[in-house]
């Protein structure tokens, strides 16, 4: 089994960014899910409620993030490392209140443009802290602004297993998972409890539940009920469908592409 792909998304519910080499951290990979979109109660704004979040796709630079429009060449915005607003304010990421941090007057402007309301954008800051409910993990550990969890695995086998049953095939970026796992059975990864990627353990902390957004296609922003109707039929527990594993690092550490994958302890219990 190896890390066939490492993706990370530094705005929450924008375009993500596949790496060769990844730090891992104990709130998520380095530049994860750091920066949010929030309205002007400060509620963070995701593609659910917003599908043309899925059309900005995100670049690194020396100097920031370049946010593009995919469907607009030359329609695009810096956002700074540096913050040049700099005004800390309360947000909100689902049941969470964050300190977080202002970047960029003018990112904002170009992102309410974008997207046909007034928001901005703000980061986490050395005095940002989001903590995990310790339940799932035996520890109290930190996230970003991720939904739940610092990191989301999925296998490329559960992606195969879910076209062979789909009209059309979907691709892996619609469940945004930071690490992608071949030589695997489809949802082998249903078992596991802890895993070794390259010399990095995680915990296996929970199931993903999945919601719409999973049926918004991130090359156009167009909804329909697939792949989340198909999915339904077979990955249902309860009122909840579920696709892909929540982790949580027990180090911190480099990956890179292609490092293997060691399952360390397992639950032969759990349903594949």
């Amino acid at each position: 089994m190896l890390l066939s792909e490492i993706w990370i998304y530094p705005v929450k519910s924008l375009g993500g960014i596949r790496q060769k080499k990844a730090h891992v951290k104990e709130e998520g990979l380095q530049y994860d899910r750091r920066w949010m979109i929030v309205d002007e109660k400060g509620k963070f704004l995701t593609q659910r409620v917003n599908a043309n979040m899925a059309l900005l796709d995100v670049e690194i630079f020396d100097k920031g993030l370049m946010i593009s429009h995919r469907l607009q060449v030359g329609n695009q915005i810096l956002v700074p490392f540096e913050s040049i607003s700099r005004q800390t304010i309360q947000v909100k990421v689902w049941d969470d209140i964050v300190l977080a941090r202002t970047v960029c007057d003018q990112a904002d402007k170009w992102l309410s443009s974008q997207l046909g309301k007034n928001v901005r954008i703000v980061e986490m800051s050395e005095h940002s802290l989001r903590k995990m409910d310790p339940a799932y993990t035996g520890k109290e550990a930190k996230v970003s602004f991720a939904d739940d969890f610092p990191y989301l695995l999925i296998s490329e086998g559960s992606l195969q297993d879910l076209n062979s049953r789909l009209e059309q095939p979907v691709t892996m970026n619609r469940f945004r998972p930071n690490f992608i796992i071949s030589g695997t059975e489809p949802f082998a990864e249903d078992s596991w409890k802890k895993i070794r990627i390259g010399q990095v353990e995680f915990i296996v902390a929970k199931p993903c539940e999945r919601c719409v957004m999973v049926s918004i296609d991130p090359e156009t922003g167009q909804k329909s009920s697939e792949p989340l109707k198909t999915l339904a039929t077979y990955r249902k527990v309860d009122k909840n469908i579920f696709f892909g594993q929540n982790l949580v690092s027990l180090q911190n550490g480099i990956l890179l592409e292609g490092d293997e994958i060691v399952i360390t302890d397992q639950d032969y219990q759990k349903p594949k």
